[in-house]
């Protein structure tokens, strides 16, 4: 249980430092991120796919949909670990 509160403590501190990722983080990266955000936070994707004509929403979708199956704990422990990857590139 206490393992718990601290990875929802830790993914929260991780989603605050995903929004001081600069401008140039990659599109393919930031769509990971919000997939897994999504997954974490809301569980399942519950909507249908966005149209052709709404292209950043569909990408949005496909993302979360491209992670469905994780629970909670996964998304947010993958989430983390790639904030982090993000995070040492900047520096490097």
């Amino acid at each position: 249980m206490a393992s718990q509160l601290r990875l929802r403590e830790e993914f929260k501190d991780y989603a605050e430092k995903a929004k001081l990722l600069p401008p140039s983080t990659k599109d393919a990266d930031k769509l990971v991120l919000y997939g897994l955000y999504k997954q974490a936070t809301v569980g399942d994707v519950h909507t249908s796919r966005p149209g052709f004509f709404s292209p950043m929403e569909r990408a949005k979708w496909d993302a979360w949909k491209a992670v469905e199956k994780k629970n909670k704990e996964e998304a947010m422990g993958e989430y983390i670990e790639k904030v982090k990857r993000l995070q040492e590139h900047i520096h490097t």
